[in-house]
């Protein structure tokens, strides 16, 4: 199950990968990436369907760690959509109330499932058999009311707060970037940062940070981080996904920008300790 689990989000990846760079429109692009997603889990739901669990531990591991993953990237695209959507003409003022309106949402289904993420974020597992297997609910841990509706051959109860514990971390960056962009346009006095290194270097960079797992807890879309540098560093890094496929393709050194970063950080410490 895992193996094809795997399979399935890499070419779920790679097809997101190049939507991206064909599709500018936000509204256009999240609408063909929901067909995608939900193509991917039907043909996941068969799959379990067909192949089921080989024990309880395996059914565990795909709702609380698999499935999940998949599922918020539907949730968040479609949050994406709904919120540019819905999104407001006006200046400054009406945009940021707006964007801190949708915030204000994410902090009350925090509000309302602190028990649960305090569970899921210290890794606990001690009511993993209730919350991850299917047909295993309990009526007193919170459950939402739609889980009644949905089909419990392909849910538990809980896989869905997780996949919306995961969306909203995504959600809550991409709001946060409308309200920082909001205000850069409204400023005349930022320093202006710009990449003058290689676009090669920084697609290398923010592949490297996206391996390492160090932005929104590991679930940070490549896409969205490869946008952000690009509006921070004002640079444009084009088909990112075909130059990253060129340096995994590099004979000698995959990571050659990396490396010569880390013997240039050693080299400027070792400087400073001899003065």
């Amino acid at each position: 199950m895992e193996k094809y689990y795997n399979e399935c989000v890499q070419n779920l990846d790679y097809q997101i990968n190049e939507l991206s760079v064909e599709i500018e429109d936000r509204m256009q692009l999240a609408q063909e990436v929901i067909k995608l997603l939900i193509k991917c889990l039907a043909d996941l739901k068969q799959e379990v369907m067909k192949s089921g669990f080989k024990d309880e531990e395996e059914e565990i591991y795909f709702f609380k760690k698999l499935k999940p993953i998949i599922l918020s990237k539907l949730i968040c695209y479609n949050a994406v959509f709904k919120i540019e959507v819905k999104k407001p003409y006006g200046g400054k003022k009406v945009l940021d109330e707006y964007f801190n309106t949708e915030l204000t949402k994410l902090k009350r289904f925090y509000d309302n499932n602190k028990e649960f993420y305090s569970y899921y974020r210290t890794n606990s597992s001690y009511l993993d058999h209730k919350y991850f297997v299917r047909g295993n609910y309990d009526i007193v841990l919170s459950l939402d009311t739609f889980y009644f509706e949905t089909d419990h051959s392909f849910s538990t109860s809980h896989d869905y707060k997780v996949a919306k514990i995961l969306a909203n971390d995504r959600i809550q960056v991409f709001l946060e970037e409308q309200l920082n962009n909001n205000n850069i346009t409204n400023r005349t006095n930022d320093v202006s940062l710009n990449w003058t290194g290689s676009k090669v270097a920084l697609i290398e960079l923010i592949y490297g940070l996206n391996a390492q797992g160090v932005l929104n807890n590991g679930n940070a879309d490549i896409v969205a981080i490869v946008r952000f540098f690009e509006r921070s560093f004002n640079v444009d890094l084009g088909d990112f996904y075909h130059t990253y496929m060129e340096l995994k393709s590099r004979k000698i050194t995959q990571t050659k920008f990396l490396d010569s970063m880390r013997e240039a950080l050693i080299k400027k410490m070792e400087e400073q300790d001899e003065r």
